[in-house]
């Protein structure tokens, strides 16, 4: 079947809710992907921050073949091994006490809406609902997770969204000190950097005052790493740059490293809070999910996260200056390039030279394989700098 076939059977049966480009991608192998023709590319978003480990990964296939071969699925009712080793090696890595799985970020950001919600009303009172989040942030497309994203946009098709939730503006510690000493808060959830909006790192002065907040008024702080964790920026969860303990961590995408699994991590204050039938999810846990999260996370160690740092050293000083490109923001390998000129032009121009990259607002968004070698990264970012300058 040709590209042109497989275009008009997505047209025609696939709900149209992407603005997909005009690539067929058949298959790959680390940071090179192929086309229908023949055609290669350096992958410079691995599926948007999921591929951690690039394209056929050979342990993490070894992982998920070994179990499909034994068991690829049961429920919750049961207790299965892959789901209790990545349970102790995620709390063990970041000194959470609990997780609860579930399939994507959002389902992870809900749990996690939910946890606080409990918490609080049994610490504080039903009234105490309201959870404070950041202008500019991205939490997830269910009405909930849309509720608690701070873009407007996002919000105007789907009224009444799920009420409770407050925006303030980031970076603003008098607005977030204002709004929670005002308001009965719940929670505080915000993205240490925030991916969607922009790729746009928190302060951490900013961070570190929302900490104290929370720890002198008894509010949990949540911290959604569903883009930014499992290494994207330079350390295992973004909120580790910080000097912070949050409270619940909830994280997705690279955890599986190209299956869909979502944690919520729960610290002392809140590890109980959950009780039998409070939560569940039919394919969280999942044990070929898991044991492809197991494979990830065993191999995120010092000396990975050197390297994600290193090359991001090495993005950051190639782009900055450029001809064509204004600025330069982000953290690790999780960077965002503001071009002159329209961002999808950029990328467009990049597709045909070879190179896959992303978009997030007016920015050309990088999102590498944590492993990408250095000879196909210089490649790539010299083909993404032409494409600014041209």
């Amino acid at each position: 079947m040709n590209m042109d076939s497989i275009i008009s059977l997505d047209k025609e049966y696939v709900a149209g809710t992407y603005g997909r480009f005009p690539v067929e991608l058949v298959s790959g192998k680390g940071s090179i992907v192929t086309d229908a023709a023949g055609k290669e590319y350096i992958d410079m978003g691995s599926g948007i921050a999921v591929n951690s480990f690039g394209i056929a990964d050979d342990v993490w296939t070894a992982a998920v073949t070994a179990q499909l071969g034994k068991l690829q699925h049961t429920s919750n009712l049961y207790y299965t091994e892959p789901c209790a080793r990545l349970a102790q090696l995620l709390c063990d890595k970041t000194g959470m006490k609990k997780v609860f799985f579930s399939n994507s970020g959002a389902e992870a950001n809900e749990c996690a809406i939910k946890v606080v919600r409990k918490y609080s009303a049994e610490k504080k009172g039903a009234e105490y609902y309201t959870i404070i989040t950041l202008v500019n942030s991205f939490h997830g497309r269910t009405l909930t997770t849309l509720a608690a994203t701070g873009q407007d946009h996002f919000h105007e098709l789907f009224q009444p969204l799920t009420p409770g939730f407050i925006h303030v503006p980031a970076n603003d510690i008098g607005a977030l000190t204002e709004a929670v000493e005002k308001g009965k808060i719940a929670g505080i959830l915000m993205e240490c950097v925030q991916g969607e909006g922009g790729v746009m790192p928190l302060t951490a002065e900013f961070v570190q005052a929302a900490a104290k907040l929370c720890r002198d008024k008894d509010i949990p702080l949540m911290i959604d790493e569903v883009q930014t964790g499992n290494g994207r920026t330079g350390q295992l969860y973004a909120y580790m740059n910080f000097g912070i303990e949050p409270d619940i961590v909830s994280t997705a995408k690279g955890l599986g490293g190209g299956l869909p699994i979502g944690a919520c991590m729960m610290g002392e204050k809140v590890q109980n809070v959950l009780g039998p039938g409070d939560h569940g999810s039919t394919y969280g846990g999942n044990p070929v999910c898991c044991a492809g999260a197991v494979s990830v996370i065993s191999r995120i160690d010092d000396a990975l996260l050197a390297e994600v740092r290193a090359k991001s050293d090495y993005i950051f000083s190639a782009f900055e200056g450029a001809p064509g490109v204004e600025s330069v923001a982000g953290m690790g390998l999780m960077v965002g390039v503001k071009p002159v000129k329209p961002a999808k032009e950029v990328v467009m121009k990049c597709i045909e030279q070879g190179v896959l990259c992303l978009t997030a607002k007016d920015k050309v968004r990088l999102l590498p394989a944590l492993n990408i070698p250095m000879d196909a990264l210089k490649k790539a970012v010299e083909i993404i700098k032409a494409a600014c300058a041209e």
